[in-house]
């Protein structure tokens, strides 16, 4: 289930949207600590993101620009304003698309829908994601504050089993085992290794202490 974050201050607005577009199959999330929105948004896992201007604290320009900063995950701007400077610079800041209130539900819903299939679905590519790392399966890739760097065939395979797995541990044997439908010899040893080349690819492109060990249990993405 594809979910959605939804950055509105306006408590009715915030779950009348939230209700309407649960009942068209997408999860959705929400804050109302919107001193720490950016922060909120980076670590819920979101597929895409729906973003008011006039906010407290922080307009929508400043959020879209710092999330950009870590993520590429999608941003629609959803508001009242309606002038061409306000859809340019939402645009200049890394928006996806802009849509103004009062807004035809339905549109919105195919706007969303476009934006998913482009980002998430697109023949050509196939990507995963977790907190601001963009892993790129494709072409064995990573990106990560626009650092990128390549993988390994087996650095590949572990973190794609790592990020599939988000937020459970994951076994040796389990990781091993993934590595072994490639019908390439992995002992335990040649596990270590990988895993540590890994880590140092990780850390060469700012994303540090993503691999946590679980001693005598295995190995989760923070």
């Amino acid at each position: 289930m594809e979910k959605i974050f939804i950055i509105e201050d306006d408590e009715k607005i915030r779950r009348e949207l939230s209700t309407f577009l649960e009942r068209y199959g997408y999860a959705c999330d929400f804050s109302s600590d919107f001193e720490n929105i950016i922060d909120i948004v980076l670590k819920s896992e979101v597929h895409l993101i729906l973003l008011d201007i006039n906010l407290p604290y922080y307009d929508g320009y400043y959020i879209c620009r710092e999330i950009r900063k870590q993520s590429n995950v999608p941003i629609i701007v959803v508001t009242s304003r309606q002038s061409e400077i306000d859809e340019l610079m939402s645009m200049n800041l890394g928006a996806d698309d802009f849509i103004t209130k009062p807004y035809n539900t339905h549109i919105l819903l195919a706007r969303i829908a476009s934006i998913l299939k482009r980002a998430y679905h697109n023949s050509d590519t196939d990507l995963l994601s977790y907190n601001g790392l963009i892993f790129n399966i494709s072409n064995s890739s990573m990106r990560y504050n626009n650092n990128e760097i390549e993988l390994t065939k087996n650095e590949s395979k572990i973190l794609n089993i790592l990020i599939k797995k988000k937020g459970a541990i994951v076994s040796r044997n389990e990781i091993m085992d993934f590595l072994w439908q490639s019908d390439e010899f992995v002992d335990d040893n040649t596990l270590t290794v990988n895993i540590n080349r890994l880590r140092k690819k990780l850390e060469s492109i700012g994303a540090s202490e993503f691999i946590q060990t679980k001693r005598g249990q295995g190995y989760i993405l923070k």
